[in-house]
């Protein structure tokens, strides 16, 4: 497509219509210009393509039920989450879908957040690093994803209108951070504006947010969305920076916009930036030219691979699991869930399975036999005497006990918040009864978000699986039985109980603000700061093996630091160790959390093997954002590098001094021309980019016409020149794309 000749052939009302959506999972088509329309589904963990016929959430095409976010980001690999998102686009295309809505990266800021079973972490390095894979993943098949939701959208109700208030430091530092990263590493084709505020300013109205930050200072092309009804006044949307209202308002969207043109509430110029943007993603992601299809099998054996490499072993007491064969002895599995279980989130990540195994399913090819109780309803959470006393009569005379607990469907839903984590009354009192009667009780969790475990004290292991997708129950027994040796982690701390969680007293009192208080210390940057103690810690995740850590070693310079260390299998059986890198910045006078995860890998370590292990840290890894100065700062001084399996299971630490120069700050619209052509670095990209171009013969003359002897514009010779901004230059006639450009590159290049 030659976009431009394209662009200029579009009538006022086309381009309306391309920025507005034609229905909910369409954009709209130009038949006498050859433009498709581009289809589009939901799909974190797995496609939801919606039929024409209907609109309801729960009818959808058959497709692969992947695990939830949750637990995926549990897996703390990088190369699953590349596969994942290949597979999704494997599918995608056989669908001819063109964009696949996901990945949710949002923060799990309170453990009340309803969507949390779609996010990723409480962290932004995880959730950035796992995101990045799964982006690439999914547009290594040709198709595009939409990134959302952008940004600091941590709760679900009033999420259309509440604003979210926090400082600078905190938005740059958490909530946007890991946005960053995907952006500047994976390319997203699109990215989606949440619904929510920041600071009063709506999101699908934020210039700072869409322009300012998105483009200008992180580089993305791509095309910026809105989410399903997030656009309250579209031309204002246009005008900050968003290219697609979704799903649209049919002919009504197309006459708002043109009249807002005719009117001059909206400039042209404007309107055709987003066509632009559209046009480049209608040439990068169009579908593929017919339905075709793909091996269903092996892609849900990817989903257990997935689930079996992610979900964690919380507790094993006295070496309870695994539960192998020649020593289950008489086994009872209890539970309700264990028959109809809870396998993924409700709301617009449903999707209809090709394939639920169920835990009873695969109990029969486990290797083990068990009888079966349900011991409660999941449709009520008062005790069913009748059903609790089968349970713990059988329980009395078994060997282990494995007792299946966790939400109903209802309770996990995007659109609303929760309101406590307990488990249901029913299943918290059961537990707690199983327990008292036999010591050999283990608990496998099915859960989108952190619970409270009243009965933690009285049971012999803690099996978390939160939403395993439709392999829950091969990949469930494929850990209880030790076929596959757990190494999921956690990515989101547990607290003891919800009181102590820093935004208890105020996460959704307010029906209009949502107020960031904590500002950085969320998750485990609260809790290891204040020493309290935690339920399990962020990064906790038990093995059926050990590992030992030594020969920690670090190498620095002006750049960053290299730290390497060995990880050696201590145990009998093969495992997969999960080291995490910790930095403790001792050397930055503002307030910082006692340590922050800087770094992480993972990698499968044989029986008495040794791997060495090498992590790099760069100046980004030592930065703080400097609300004063609007800049990243990285300060000289003494940091701390800690290596742990876990926030507080610490193996090795440091010291580590690092030396940074004094960077200059970077280069803004509002950046002197003289501190410019006073770097010659700077001074050259300028000449290259905006003055060579701009003093050719057939353009109109301008500052930079005329040159002195040695080919230098005259007006670097002038003063009062060199003391103007460089918006200054484009208010008096330099075109901005240039010094834009420069400003970018510049800033890159740093």
């Amino acid at each position: 497509m030659d976009i431009e000749k394209t662009l200029a052939a579009l009538t006022l009302p086309e381009k309306a219509a391309l920025v507005s959506g034609k229905n909910s999972w369409y954009t709209a088509k130009i038949d006498r210009l050859g433009l498709p329309a581009l289809m589009m589904t939901d799909g974190p963990s797995g496609l939801r393509k919606q039929t024409t016929a209907t609109n309801d959430l729960n009818q959808s095409v058959q497709a692969i039920t992947y695990p939830s976010s949750a637990l995926n980001a549990s897996s703390w690999n990088t190369n699953l989450l590349r596969q994942l998102g290949e597979h999704l686009g494997i599918e995608a295309r056989a669908e001819q879908v063109s964009l696949l809505l996901g990945p949710g990266v949002n923060l799990k800021r309170s453990p009340l957040g309803g969507r949390n079973f779609e996010y990723l972490s409480e962290d932004p390095l995880v959730a950035g690093k796992l995101g990045t894979a799964y982006v690439q993943g999914v547009q290594s098949q040709h198709v595009g994803v939409a990134l959302k939701h952008f940004a600091a959208n941590n709760r679900e109700n009033q999420r259309f209108t509440a604003s979210s208030d926090m400082s600078q430091r905190t938005l740059r530092e958490l909530y946007l951070k890991t946005f960053e990263i995907i952006v500047k590493k994976a390319l997203p084709a699109t990215v989606m504006a949440s619904y929510n505020r920041i600071n009063g300013v709506l999101n699908s109205q934020n210039h700072y947010l869409l322009r300012d930050i998105l483009r200008d200072e992180w580089g993305f092309h791509g095309a910026v969305m809105s989410d399903w009804g997030a656009v309250a006044n579209h031309a204002a949307a246009l005008s900050a920076g968003l290219d697609l209202e979704m799903p649209g308002k049919g002919q009504a969207s197309i006459d708002e916009i043109v009249k807002a043109i005719e009117t001059g509430e909206l400039d042209e110029g404007t309107l055709n930036k987003s066509v632009r943007h559209l046009l480049h993603l209608i040439q990068d992601c169009q579908a593929a030219p017919q339905a075709k299809t793909y091996d269903h099998a092996a892609h849900h054996q990817f989903a257990r691979k997935l689930a079996d490499d992610s979900i964690v072993l919380l507790k094993n007491t006295q070496n309870e699991l695994p539960l192998r064969p020649e020593k289950a002895g008489k086994l009872v599995v209890v539970g309700e869930l264990a028959k109809h279980p809870r396998y993924q989130g409700a709301g617009s990540s449903h999707v209809n399975p090709t394939h639920l195994v169920t835990p009873l399913d695969a109990l029969a090819d486990s290797g083990l036999s068990a009888t079966y109780y349900p011991g409660y309803r999941l449709d009520d959470d008062e005790t069913d005497e009748q059903l609790a006393d089968a349970a713990l009569a059988a329980a009395k005379t078994a060997d282990h006990v494995v007792v299946f607990a966790g939400y109903p469907a209802e309770e996990e839903s995007e659109g609303f918040d929760k309101t406590d984590i307990l488990l249901p009354e029913n299943q918290t009192e059961l537990i707690g009864r199983l327990a008292k009667i036999n010591a050999h009780t283990t608990v496998v969790l099915q859960n989108g978000s952190v619970l409270e475990m009243p009965w933690i004290e009285n049971v012999a292991a803690v099996v978390e699986t939160y939403l395993a997708g439709e392999a829950v129950g091969e990949a469930t027994w494929d850990i209880l039985t030790g076929k596959v040796n757990p190494s999921g982690h956690l990515a989101e701390t547990f607290p003891l109980q919800l009181a102590d969680t820093p935004m208890a007293p105020t996460f959704g009192q307010d029906p209009h603000h949502e107020y960031y208080s904590e500002g950085i210390f969320m998750g485990y940057r609260y809790y290891d700061t204040h020493e309290m103690h935690v339920l399990f810690p962020f990064g906790h995740g038990l093995s059926y093996t050990t590992f030992e850590y030594t020969n920690l070693e670090t190498q620095a310079d002006a750049h960053g630091a290299t730290i390497t260390f060995d990880v050696t299998n201590t145990g009998q059986v093969a495992g997969k160790a999960v080291p995490q890198l910790y930095v403790a910045n001792h050397a930055s006078h503002a307030p910082m959390p006692t340590k922050e995860l800087r770094a992480f890998t993972k990698l499968a370590v044989a029986p008495g093997e040794t791997q060495a292990v090498t992590l790099h840290l760069n100046r980004q890894d030592f930065s703080w954002w400097r609300e004063r100065k609007h800049r990243w700062q990285a300060d000289t001084g003494d940091y701390e590098v800690m290596i742990g399996e876990s926030s507080r299971d610490i193996r090795l630490q440091t010291k580590l001094t690092m030396n940074f120069e004094n960077a200059p700050a970077p280069l803004s619209l509002e950046s002197y021309l003289y501190r410019v052509i006073g770097d010659p670095r700077l001074k050259g990209l300028f000449q290259r980019i905006v003055i060579t171009p701009l003093s050719q013969p057939d353009v109109p003359a301008n500052f930079f016409s005329e040159l002195d002897a040695d080919g230098q514009p005259l007006a670097f010779h002038n003063r009062m020149f060199l003391n103007m901004p460089l918006r200054a230059l484009i208010a008096l006639g330099t075109p901005d794309k240039p010094i834009k450009t420069f400003i970018r590159q510049a800033n890159q290049d740093r």
